[in-house]
């Protein structure tokens, strides 16, 4: 693919916002069209944003021809049904994390994917930031040695009612999937799929996860990982990697961070921040451009998946989540089990 890329964004909420806004600033990017499941909110975004077509459908929106690649911003719950209809269309697809509700949709997005030979990425804008991408290259390095645990929570105070959506078990609500999927896509990225999954949590009166904790543990590399998610409670939304010769932590939102310390002993603690002309903190951006460039710069590259966020990998986190959620007793239509 050359020239223009050409962008489809499919919803119209926040995170929808916040990811249009931030594509403006990339290079040879437009967004062409955008849908919802109304003609007005359709319109009202276009009309924001200066794109040209808005279409009150996403089947309509699939069916655009100047579309090259589609931005799947629902809620999760819907993630499955958004990203298949457009890669049956023939749409390269970015889809928002957590990738889908449960192991099995995720998979048969990625059979459906790779069957068609087009691009398919989760959303996880954490693995493009080039701070992580700093901080995995210095792990694999050897920097803190082997890596014995990490620490991770993500916790919003709220309050949210029962009729928000983070409460609302039809649209995939919980702390887990919305927030507890980057602690756990954090101690991933470092450690891979873990063996071992225990889990606590406190469940609303309509069965989705207010608060999850999670012990995570790795058998063959010794390693285990402490993480928590909320929708009740301000955490403090920070990240920890303990090794065999030193430790990485990094600040409050660790999800999208411009800075993290190496502190290893016989050292003065090492601060390490984007390296020039990496954009990360760029004023007005969101840090949605790294994964933008990702998306772009694979489709360039004729690439259907991308080595920094792998299909395989998203799968893989998928597993934990599902695993998470059967010790914790959360369950959605999509599992085929419903609770209460």
């Amino acid at each position: 693919m050359s020239g223009t890329v050409r962008w489809g964004v499919l919803a119209t909420g926040g995170i929808a916002t916040a990811f249009t806004e931030d594509l403006r600033s990339m290079p040879d990017t437009e967004v062409v069209a955008v849908a919802s499941r109304t003609d007005a909110s359709a319109q009202a975004f276009a009309e924001r944003f200066g794109i040209p077509r808005a279409y009150g459908s996403w089947a309509a929106l699939a069916a655009d021809d100047e579309v090259d690649v589609v931005y799947v911003a629902t809620p999760h719950s819907a993630h499955r049904e958004a990203a298949a209809l457009c890669l049956e269309a023939g749409k390269h697809v970015l889809c928002e994390k957590a990738f889908t509700l449960n192991a099995r949709e995720a998979d048969e997005l990625v059979k459906l994917a790779r069957d068609r030979g087009l691009f398919l990425m989760e959303a996880m804008w954490t693995y493009c930031n080039p701070v992580v991408r700093r901080m995995t290259e210095l792990v694999r390095d050897g920097a803190i040695g082997e890596i014995r645990t990490v620490q991770a929570d993500f916790g919003l105070a709220g309050p949210f009612g029962p009729e928000h959506r983070l409460r609302d078990r039809a649209l995939g609500g919980g702390a887990l999937l919305d927030l507890g999927v980057y602690p756990v896509s954090f101690a991933q990225l470092l450690l891979g799929e873990p063996d071992r999954v225990q889990a606590d949590a406190v469940l609303s009166p309509e069965g989705v996860d207010l608060h999850t904790a999670m012990l995570l543990g790795w058998s063959e590399a010794g390693a285990s990982a402490l993480l928590n998610c909320s929708l009740v409670a301000d955490t403090p939304q920070t990240a920890a990697v303990t090794g065999t010769k030193g430790r990485i932590e990094f600040p409050r939102g660790f999800f999208y961070p411009e800075r993290f310390v190496l502190h290893r002993p016989g050292h003065e603690p090492e601060e390490f921040t984007a390296g020039t002309g990496d954009g990360a903190g760029t004023a007005g951006l969101r840090g949605m451009q790294f994964e933008q460039a990702e998306v772009v710069r694979a489709l360039r590259a004729g690439e259907t998946e991308s080595p920094l966020v792998p299909l395989d990998g998203s799968l893989a986190v998928m597993r934990t989540l599902d695993a998470v959620r059967d010790r914790i007793g959360v369950r959605y239509a999509a599992d085929g089990i419903t609770r209460g």
